[in-house]
């Protein structure tokens, strides 16, 4: 008869609070009455543990990956799916998206985010987790060798950055040559009818915490400067219709107020990850007229 003692280990990550899986894990149970009885895909799905604990949960789950042979979950099917080609499922279909660490692999992370949306009901949640291209540490590491670590990788390249590659299907799975930080993706999300909803602030990066008594007050002063030199210039804009400048005004003010604070968020400098949760607030066609430009044609010198 076994006792309490031979249970089966724990998983390596369940309590490290260094590994993306056990947030995503805290996350999930902690918003447990968010996700009960809710649809959820899981894309890149990988090995299925965010897939067995959505299920856990209570939630129904689709997972979808390149590589569903990689895929371990018991009970669970993960699909096939290419999420550049777009996902097998129908429009306005999810309650719940879930990208985790997965972003940063994809060429077109705008195609990426619109498939996203066209997926998700109106309202819906994107969780997105990704290594954080925004703290301080990779600031300084991309400034020093444009790599992702300092003194621990080289730029991507082609002997390090192909992770798998799949003769059967002709499926190529690169590494991190994608990475964006938080400015790039909040971006990309608002061109794709999302809402930055959450941020959820993971672990302190050593390196960033040992820079930052340093970097912290140009980083501040720089993003000030900044705000207040192209807020300035919104308002001295002639390309915008003359009327429309005044109703653009506060717009402007809250995009650009929104972005500084984005850069200068000491939270944001020191965490490990990006754990960023969007909030589905319009179709891909409503984002589109939403739209704002102040450049109606290209002036082409011969």
């Amino acid at each position: 008869m076994k006792s309490a003692n031979d249970a089966a280990p724990s998983p390596p990550w369940e309590d490290n609070p260094v590994s993306i899986k056990y947030w995503v894990k805290r996350f999930i149970q902690a918003n447990q009455s968010r996700f009960e009885n809710k649809v959820v895909i899981d894309t890149p799905a990988g090995s299925g543990i965010t897939a067995q604990i959505l299920q856990k949960a209570g939630a129904t789950v689709h997972a979808y990956d390149l590589f569903p042979e990689y895929f371990k979950a018991q009970g669970m099917v993960c699909e096939r799916a290419n999420i550049m080609e777009g996902l097998p499922a129908p429009d306005d279909f999810a309650d719940f998206l879930i990208c985790q660490e997965g972003i940063e692999h994809l060429s077109d992370q705008y195609r990426a985010l619109k498939e996203f949306n066209r997926v998700l009901k109106p309202g819906g949640s994107l969780i997105i987790t990704t290594p954080n291209y925004s703290n301080l540490m990779a600031r300084m590491s991309y400034f020093l060798f444009e790599a992702e670590y300092l003194f621990k990788k080289m730029p991507p390249n082609e002997i390090d950055s192909v992770w798998m590659n799949d003769d059967g299907t002709d499926e190529i799975y690169l590494g991190h040559y994608f990475l964006l930080g938080i400015q790039r993706l909040r971006g990309l999300a608002k061109l794709s009818g999302f809402r930055l909803k959450q941020i959820v602030f993971t672990h302190v990066n050593t390196t960033s915490l040992v820079i930052f008594p340093f970097a912290y007050p140009f980083v501040r002063l720089a993003g000030w400067l900044t705000y207040r030199q192209y807020l300035r210039r919104f308002r001295r804009n002639k390309n915008y219709p003359p009327g429309s400048r005044r109703s653009l005004l506060p717009e402007g003010e809250s995009v650009y107020r929104e972005l500084m604070k984005l850069n200068t968020d000491w939270r944001i400098l020191l965490d490990k990850n990006l754990f960023v949760e969007f909030e589905k607030e319009t179709d891909l066609k409503s984002a589109k007229s939403a739209w704002r430009s102040q450049h109606k044609s290209f002036d082409i010198i011969p």
